[in-house]
């Protein structure tokens, strides 16, 4: 199985540390937000991973190379300035994902989480379906994104970690252009293709410098401890 990291995107809230850097390079504990997501790939047996590029993509592969250091294979999928958006983005890389498996895990590049991807290794999915992570509601989005699959429409509503599983004929329809990933999820929960899970763990969304602040400060704060 191979996974994609998701670093195409601007990072405009994330100014001016995004001015000639990308989100995913922005460090919390000295070290490069996405390097913890090849580190916890690696660990969960994943080895070839497909990084999706666009503003300031370059300084992510001078940084990475082909992943030789790290023991892994690395390919990198440049998108235009400003990128495909999500769906989209997967679309154009799916040539390299799905090589030897029809099944692949994507996430977010601008996350911070201790999630074991290993779980997701471990799940089955027909073709056309997809499973997502869930999060509770952190205080810049605590209205949610989605309820649990498995419950009523009326429930708690959750927040998309950025975390998913999906078979690629998932994206049969996408067309590599600017397609978002929110309403493909919804029409796949309305289609019952897709099933989530909701994960208590660490994560938090790197969205402003002051976020980032709070984070890199909570995680030196444990160190210390």
């Amino acid at each position: 199985m191979k996974a994609m990291i998701l670093a195409a995107g601007r990072g405009q809230r994330m100014m001016p540390l995004t001015a000639q850097m990308p989100k995913p390079m922005l460090e919390v504990a000295g070290k490069p937000l996405i390097a913890y997501h090849l580190e916890r790939l690696k660990q969960a047996g994943i080895k070839q991973v497909v990084i999706n590029l666009a503003w300031c993509g370059e300084k992510i592969e001078q940084y990475f190379g082909a992943g030789e250091q790290l023991g892994m294979q690395i390919e990198y999928s440049y998108e235009h300035d400003g990128g495909l958006e999500t769906a989209g983005g997967i679309a154009k890389a799916l040539p390299s994902l799905c090589t030897d498996n029809d099944v692949f895990i994507v996430i977010n590049g601008d996350i911070f989480t201790d999630y074991d991807v290993h779980a997701l290794t471990q799940l089955k999915l027909m073709p056309g379906e997809a499973h997502i992570v869930l999060v509770e509601n952190p205080p810049h989005n605590l209205d949610g994104d989605f309820c649990l699959t498995h419950q009523s429409l009326n429930q708690q509503t959750y927040t998309f970690s950025g975390i998913g599983l999906y078979h690629k004929a998932f994206f049969k329809d996408v067309t590599v252009s600017k397609v978002p990933l929110g309403p493909m999820l919804r029409s796949a929960i309305r289609d019952q293709v897709l099933s989530s899970e909701l994960y208590l763990g660490q994560w938090h969304d790197i969205g402003t410098p002051e976020r980032l602040k709070e984070i890199n400060a909570a995680v030196e704060a444990n160190h210390v401890g």
